[in-house]
């Protein structure tokens, strides 16, 4: 059964016996239905009938009646077929089959008229079928998209109306016989076609095809096709139908019937005349079966509007009648068109085709031809000779007829040379023997190996005698090797030669070549990518790019693709329109202009890639079967979902493509894609296609940002909605992918003929893609470059022609790809055009060859080996002839030959010799200069089977690399080896004199190889030696003694040489001085012929040969040998083992990469205003070295922003970059080259490490521009003096006579007392007496005109907890010994230090206790003094005391001893002190409330108080000038309660001015006080006065605060301290409320304190901390802020 059409596959889950049933009753209902139009079948009837005339003419040709009976099927099967095929319709061939299927098997002529009158029978019943079919397919063919008829199954697409299945279209075939039928195509779209190619027909048609065929299964609706189980019996069975079937086949009548009468209703109202319509076949062609040698006609009728053309297929090839003239007649008239196939033969049998188009669509119609022959014309013995195949397909080939056929070339073709546009011809006389007339040879034309097809570019012609080609329009496209192959069964032979189109003038002079060998790549339904190659001719301007052109097929309207030139020979173009057809066209553009078009492209369809293959795989072909149409409910609307495989699988600078898979969640309608980009690492999507989403899974964006990096993803559409995204693409680079190659290498002439050179080169490394090579030629010293291809070649090996004899010429390579043209390799070495052969030397034919021994015989064949000839005649053998002979009784008989083509190997095994026949040998050689003398005739030699176990002897022993004290021996095993496998061979050796005895095996294990190397030759010596082969039975018979052999070392003897050159290329080189003009180096690696070249290259030049490895490894390791031919065995070998490939590979790459020594590596240092500088220096540069600096792998050059240097004679290369920027990070590398060596460093600069160095760069530069003014060299820092004080300091410099320097605690300025001299650089800052108050953040600002610098200090936390530590052990150190000293209460121990601070911490011992303080015993702080009081002391308290002071890390001890006398003169002190402060206590005394002056006014009244103490009571007296002075009516004195002292004056005059003193006095002692009462005479109102308290006078004073700077007497400007301490000096506190009032003026300047005299008491002074906010009290400017 053949395979099912796609179309059947998609429905093969419909259940067969379901069709069956519906079948059958479809075919009940129509055969009882009237009979009408029989009149049309009779063609049928007629056919048959002469296939029953056909089958009793084979009967009476006595032919055996199942060959009869079989043939006459096979031609009653063929007639029904064509008669079916006069309708188009599968159905009535059916049916006719079906009623009459048991006369297909009847075997005699009764039954088979019988058969022919019930066909006519069978054909009449089912015309109202017939009738039905052609009115549905006459409605479809008016336009009607929704009738319910499904009639075809391609471009029809289905209703997305639900509908009930439809009737089922019948058809019955033959027993294993398939009868023809082809589902039609429908039409596509509106085009207009004019003058397109049959090519172009095809692709035109295969777009429309796909369009119906996608929208017919994008529901899921379509056809499904299947045959019908056949019956045997001879009367047709009837079933009844369903009532499902019934109702089905009802319903549909309605809806034919509802939508005939709707579509002739509509169509009355039209002009038909003027409207347009798509072809439709009023008549199909229908299929014939006639017999070989008749001529056949093919009919059809296609109406439309306009006239459709109509083309003829065969195969779905076109037909072309000028290709094969007399062959075909094509005829169109009034709308029939005809298809005349005259003689025809069994290269007819074929499926034929007329496709109809216009511009509303195209249509095609199928039918077949079959060719028949009669039995008789073929011997029926060649039937059982073989299988072998016939011209004309029957399975026989020629050599049933001829053991051999002879096919020579006589007039052939030599290398053509031509330009674009003209027209070259290609011709050639084949000679054919023998000739046999039923045997035509296969002529096959091939272009570098690929068969030529014939188009509107080729035409082919074989006359019989003589092939030709011509290139009507010749392109760069059709240069290359034509190959003539003229075929005879399976023997055929060749003939080629080479044609070359050069490039046709420019239009504009200095345009570039056109492009060439333009391709449709990856077509889709909206996108293609167009491919080509450059031209080898760029005008003498660099090609710029390249325009693409795009054209509809039918059209001759051209559109530019791309605005601007795209470089990569790779373009794609988007917008195209599905389902129509395209072809290309690529212009090349440099700056002198545009070159002309390249040839244009294939037509390509814009059709998904998919269902292209499936309509190439499954095309409209024949078939025969049931179809049913079924359609399924409409699924509702489902969003798609997101496409899969999402991936770039182009990207360029220009533009990125993507590919994707559709989403397997789609609905049953088609969709589209939107496609979405953004920038990496973003989630900014942007959709790309804003307009128009594709429709294909590929698109092309363009647009892009070069360098950047994007993410890509796509989303489905259709009517239902936008689906979900698909995964995002990784991160891609927008660059070039694919490099321009490299320049090819070791560009190698060798000599060929006397216009022609072979030039041989190297491939470019790591070339990727290679399209091929351009070669250039130029005539040495002319300086004008020629190319020598305009088509690029593959392969490393191109032969120049059309060179002049005599001249000497170089040659030059470059390497294409995609990415454009490489530079050109190095000039070769200059060749003189020369004949290869000899250099024009003359030449003699070989010698014989000698030694003929039979190495194998059998019954009918024997396998013979011989000798090489002694001499070869100046030239290399090419070949030997072998001639043998019968032997009968002694008797020779006529020599014959045993082969007609020469054979190279010596060995050669003659086929269909005689067994039991005696046979003589000869063997002639041939070189160039022709066949030589043959041998001599051999031994007499028995044709019979050898039995013998033990194999056969080797041959072809040779002997090479020939020494003083070795050699080496070389065989081939035997051709017979026994009964078991060859297990090994020994050889023997004797001395060439010595008798057979003397015979010795050289080896005493069997050897495995086929080569030994034999040491341990006496020299001078001469040898002989021989080989035997061993297996499992034993030792075989030995092969031909060698010639004599003799062990010296020749004179110039020179052994293979590894080298390793400069490049680290690993060679063996071997040199001969013997050679003869065509002497050959002959390589070979374990003595076996090196054929692969993909390990090894070989390059000759002279007398010297070199093998060089391309890639030395493991598979490498051997025995490299090199023999020179035409010479007295000169050859020489050398084994690579795996130590020595070790050292050759160390040693390559030492050479292949050598290194410019580094004194240090790539580094990093920041310069002084902030510059970073990356330098590195190499031991050793050349003047010739440079560098290459490359950032993040790319290249970076001199500019504003690199500063680069490389110093030769130091080796220093450095690049300097004024700032480091966040775009700077990265990586850096410099690269060295100095001649071969290289060498690099890189640098990495990224994440933390960049950072750091970025600031690092930032605060130089800061800091070189804060040195360029006033700047601190040594920052903000402290030290704590010898006097416990803490001076912060700093270093400056730049300084002049106008820069200031400002002081900031906490952003407030200190006003200082003293200008800084900036004496040393140094400045300062003392402050005395540091401790918690003063922390803080202190800053010191220079500034003058050019600038200002400052510099911070932190004393917080740790820093200031660090500075109290040192501060509190400097007070430690300071602290003077105990000493002891006694008080009123009682005993003080006391040490003085600078000063005190609360840091420091203080603890007492005594006698090793610590003290605990009570009321009795305390410690305490006054001023500098450190104090233990002893109160009360008593004889416990004697002992050894210790004060300890922790400055924070370590303690500092005084000790001092309170015993003995100490204590006694203490505690007697102490008792002395005490009386004496009980009558200080008691003593009287004024507490004050008197002011020192009082100045009033005359008149004024004036009342002074105070208060008095004393125990007793104290007396108290007035004095006035030192004078007494007592109480009287204007001046009142008065004492009360003991303390209370007021002294009045009514009435001031001016002789109550003076100084009054007030005397208090007990027995403790007593107190004076003054007063100054100053009247002063004027006139006016009298106030009372109140004087002060006199008890309690208040001194400010201050506790002066330096600087390192002396303050200038007389300096105005005031300043801030940074400590200021207050110090409130007091007497004993008086009781409360006890101070009297005092009257004073109230105009007073000043109200100061009375001055307190005492009698030899002391006032107590207490420190109190002022803040800095209270410094304005003490009269000191109010402090700034911070600018």
């Amino acid at each position: 059964m053949m395979s099912l059409p796609f179309y059947q596959r998609h429905h093969e889950h419909y259940d067969r016996a379901y069709r069956h049933k519906a079948l059958e009753s479809t075919v009940s209902q129509y055969q009882k239905e009237t009979k009408s139009k029989s009149a049309v079948y009779a063609q049928g009837s007629t056919a048959y009938a002469r296939g029953s005339a056909a089958y009793r003419h084979a009967s009476a040709a006595n032919l055996s009646l199942d060959s009869s009976a079989a043939y006459s099927h096979g031609s009653s099967a063929y007639d029904l077929e064509s008669a079916a095929y006069s309708y188009g319709s599968t159905a009535y061939d059916h049916s006719a089959a079906q009623s009459k299927r048991s006369a297909a098997y009847s075997l005699d002529s009764e039954s088979l008229s019988k058969s022919s009158a019930a066909y006519s029978r069978g054909s009449e019943s089912i015309n109202k079928l017939a009738a039905a079919y052609r009115l549905g397919a006459e409605a479809y063919s008016l336009g009607l998209k929704d009738s319910s008829l499904m009639i075809e199954d391609q471009s029809y697409k289905m209703s997305p109306k639900a509908k009930r299945a439809k009737q089922n279209l019948i058809s019955e075939d033959k027993e294993n016989e398939a009868i023809d039928y082809s589902v039609p195509i429908f039409t596509g779209r509106e085009v207009s076609i004019s003058g397109i190619t049959d090519t172009e027909e095809e692709r035109i048609k295969e777009s429309a095809a796909y369009v119906a065929q996608r929208n017919l299964f994008a529901t899921g609706e379509g056809v499904s096709v299947s045959k019908v189980a056949k019956s045997t019996s001879e009367e047709e069975r009837h079933e009844k139908k369903s009532r499902k079937v019934a109702i089905r086949e009802s319903a549909e009548r309605v809806a034919l019937k509802k939508t005939l009468e709707e579509t002739q209703a509509f169509h009355k109202k039209l002009n038909q005349d003027k409207l347009l319509h798509a072809p439709e076949f009023v008549i199909e062609p229908r299929s014939h079966t006639i017999w070989e040698k008749q001529n056949v006609k093919f009919h059809c009728s296609v109406a439309g509007w306009p006239a459709p053309r109509v083309t003829w297929y065969k195969n779905n090839v076109p037909i072309n009648v000028q290709t094969h003239p007399g062959k075909y007649i094509i005829e169109s008239r009034y709308g029939l068109h005809s298809l005349e196939i005259s003689t025809c033969d069994f290269d007819d049998i074929a499926q034929y085709r007329a496709s109809a188009m216009n511009v509303k669509g195209e249509i095609s119609a199928y039918a077949s031809l079959v060719v028949k022959r009669y039995k008789g014309d073929i011997d029926a013995s060649l039937l059982y000779a073989g299988t072998v195949s016939m011209p004309l397909g029957l399975g026989v080939t020629p050599h049933g007829y001829a053991s051999r056929f002879e096919i020579s070339f006589v007039d052939k073709f030599d290398v053509a040379f031509g330009r674009e546009g003209e027209t070259i011809s290609l011709g050639c006389t084949v000679v054919i023997n023998p000739d046999i007339k039923r045997f035509k040879p296969d002529i096959e034309w091939y272009r570098n190996g690929v068969l030529i097809t014939p188009s509107k570019w080729v035409q082919m012609h074989w006359s019989g005698e003589r092939a030709s080609l011509t290139l009507t329009h010749a392109n760069k496209e059709d240069e290359g090797l034509y190959t003539l192959r003229v075929v005879m069964g399976d023997y055929y032979e060749e003939y080629s030669g080479y044609v070359f189109v050069r490039d046709a003038d420019a239009e504009i002079p200095g345009a570039p070549g056109a492009p060439l060998d333009v391709q449709c790549l990856d077509a889709n339904k909206d996108y293609v990518i167009v491919s080509w190659k450059q031209p080898a001719v760029d005008g003498g301007n660099p090609i710029l790019g390249y325009f693409i052109d795009r054209c509809e097929v039918g059209t001759t309207h051209w559109t530019q693709c791309n605005e601007t030139p795209v470089k990569f020979a790779r373009f794609p173009v988007t917008g195209l329109i599905e389902g129509r057809s395209y072809i290309f066209r690529v212009r090349a553009v440099n700056k002198a202009g545009i070159s002309l078009p390249s040839r244009v492209s294939e037509p390509v369809a814009a059709l998904d890639p998919a269902d292209r293959a499936r309509l190439r795989s499954h095309p409209s072909a024949p078939w025969t079967g049931q179809i049913i149409v079924t359609e399924e409910e409409p699924a509702e609307g489902v969003v798609p979902g997101p496409p899969t495989d999402l991936q770039v699988i182009e990207a360029t600078k220009n533009y990125v493509v993507l590919s994707w898979k559709p989403p397997g969640q789609r609905g049953h309608e088609g969709i589209m894609y939107f496609v979405e980009k953004c920038v990496a690492g973003t989630e900014d999507w942007q959709r790309v296609n804003t307009e128009i989403p594709v429709k294909s899974p590929r698109f092309a964006v363009f647009d892009l940002s070069e360098g950047k990096s994007y993410c890509f993803r796509v989303r489905c559409c259709n009517s239902a909605g936008i689906g979900e995204p698909s995964e995002a693409t990784e991160a891609t680079v927008v660059d070039d992918k694919l490099d321009i190659p490299k320049a090819p290498g070791r560009i190698m002439p060798t000599r060929n003929t006397d216009t022609s050179v072979v030039v041989t080169w190297t491939e470019p490394p790591d070339a990727k893609e290679l399209v091929g090579y351009y070669i250039e030629s130029s005539v040495v010293g002319s300086g004008r470059w020629e190319p020598c291809n305009n088509n690029p070649v593959k392969g490393t090996r191109f032969i120049c022609h059309g060179l002049v004899n005599g001249e000497k010429y170089v040659f030059r390579v470059r390497a294409v790809n995609a990415a454009g043209l490489s530079e050109f390799s190095q000039d070769s070495e200059p060749i003189e055009v020369q004949a290869a052969i000899g250099g024009g030397l003359l030449h003699a034919a070989p010698s014989p060859p000698y030694d003929i021994m039979v190495l194998e015989s059998v019954r009918d064949s024997m396998a013979l080996g011989w000798k090489q000839p002694k001499v070869t005649g100046g030239t290399e053998i090419t070949g030997y002839y072998v001639n043998y002979r019968e032997v009968v009784d002694g008797v020779p008989g006529k020599w014959m030959e045993a082969n007609i083509k020469a054979i190279s190997e010596r060995a050669y095994r003659i086929q269909n010799l005689k067994e039991n026949v005696v046979y003589q040998f000869q063997v002639a050689a041939a070189n160039l200069a022709g066949v030589g003398t043959p041998s001599l005739p051999s031994q007499p030699f028995k044709c019979e089977e050898w039995t013998i176990a033990v194999p056969g002897p080797p041959h072809d022993v040779a002997c090479i690399e020939v020494r003083k004290d070795s050699l080496v021996l070389l065989w081939k095993e035997p051709v017979y080896t026994g009964r078991s496998p060859i297990a090994g061979y020994y050889v023997d050796m004797k001395e060439t004199e010595a008798k057979e005895e003397h015979w010795r095996s050289v080896n005493e294990k069997p050897l495995q190889k086929k080569y030994l190397k034999i040491g341990g030759l006496k020299e001078g010596v001469s040898y002989v030696f021989r080989v035997r082969a061993t297996n499992q039975a034993g030792v075989g018979k030995p092969s031909n003694v060698t010639e004599p052999v003799v062990a010296e070392t020749r004179p110039g003897t020179k052994e293979v040489v590894v080298n390793v050159d400069d490049n680290g290329v690993i060679s063996l080189n071997f040199e001969c001085d013997q050679m003869s003009p065509n002497s050959k180096f002959v390589w070979s690696k374990n003595y076996e012929p090196i054929e692969d070249d993909s390990r090894l290259n070989i390059d000759t030049k002279g007398g010297k040969s070199k093998a060089t490895f391309k890639d030395l490894g493991e598979d490498d390791l051997g025995i490299y040998s090199c023999v020179v031919t035409d010479t007295d065995g000169v050859s020489s070998s050398l084994t690579i083992d795996e130590e020595e490939m070790k050292r050759l590979l160390a040693l390559s790459h030492e050479r292949k990469f050598p290194t410019v020594p580094l004194a240090s590596e790539l580094a990093v240092e920041i310069l002084e205003k902030g510059e970073v500088r990356f330098w590195l220096q190499a031991e050793k540069l050349s003047g010739n070295a440079k560098a290459n600096f490359v950032f993040n792998d790319k290249e970076i050059f001199n500019g504003e922003k690199y500063k680069m240097k490389v110093d030769q004679k130091t080796g220093l290369v450095e690049m300097i970059m004024d700032k480091l920027e966040d775009k700077d990070e990265g990586t850096y590398t410099f690269q060295l080259q100095d001649g071969k060596a290289t060498n690099q460093s890189s640098l990495v600069l990224i994440g933390d490490v960049f950072k750091k160095l970025q600031d690092e760069a930032d605060f130089q530069r800061k800091e070189w521009h804060r040195r360029q003014g006033p700047h601190f060299v040594d920052k903000l820092g402290w030290e704590v003096t010898d006097d416990c004080n803490v001076m912060l300091k700093c270093k400056v410099a730049n300084i002049k006579k106008e820069t200031h320097i400002v002081w900031y605690k906490d952003d407030r300025e200190i006003m200082v007392d003293e200008e800084h001299d900036f004496k040393d650089g140094v400045c300062t800052l003392l402050i005395s007496e540091f401790s918690k108050k003063d922390a803080g953040v202190y800053e010191v600002i220079l500034k003058d005109d050019r600038g200002k610098d400052s510099s911070e200090l932190k004393l917080k936390e740790t820093a200031f907890a660090d500075l109290m530590n040192e501060v509190c052990r400097r007070i430690a150190l300071s602290a003077t010994d105990l000493k002891i000293q006694s008080t009123a209460e009682g005993i003080r121990l006391y040490s003085y230090v600078t000063y005190y601070v609360e840091d420091l911490r203080v603890g007492w011992v005594h006698n090793d206790t610590q003290i605990k303080f009570t009321d009795r015993v305390k410690t305490g702080v006054t001023g500098e003094q450190i104090w233990l009081q002893i109160n009360e002391p008593t004889p416990q308290d004697k002992g050894k005391y210790t004060m300890e002071l922790f400055d924070g890390k370590t303690g500092h001890k005084k000790t001092v001893d309170l015993s003995g006398q100490a204590f006694d003169e203490a505690f007697a002190e102490f008792q002395r002190l005490k009386q004496a402060a009980i009558a200080e206590k008691n003593r009287a005394r004024v507490l004050g409330g008197l002011p020192d002056v009082v100045t009033i006014q005359e008149g004024k009244a004036l009342n002074l108080s105070c208060t008095v103490w004393g125990d007793p009571t104290p007396e108290v007296s007035w004095l006035k000038n030192e004078k007494a002075f007592v109480s009287d009516a204007n001046c009142i004195l008065k004492f009360e309660s003991g303390k209370n002292v007021s002294f009045t004056i009514s009435t001031v005059s001016t002789l109550d001015s003076g100084k009054y003193s007030i005397v208090v006095k007990n027995k403790y002692g007593t107190e004076t006080s003054d007063v100054t009462v100053i009247v002063i005479s004027v006139s006016g109102q009298t106030d009372t006065v109140q004087g002060q308290d006199q008890n309690n006078v208040a001194v400010s004073k201050k506790k002066k605060t330096t600087t390192a700077s002396k303050r200038k007497e007389g300096e105005k400007k005031d300043f801030i301290k940074p400590h200021v301490q207050e110090i409130i000096a007091t007497e004993e506190t008086p009781v409360p409320n006890e101070t009297p009032p005092v009257e004073t003026e109230k105009d007073t300047k000043s109200n100061q304190q009375a001055a307190k005299t005492t009698d030899g008491k002391a006032a107590v002074a207490e420190m109190v901390p002022q803040p800095a906010e209270s410094l304005d009290r003490q009269g000191k400017k109010p402090p700034g802020k911070k600018p």
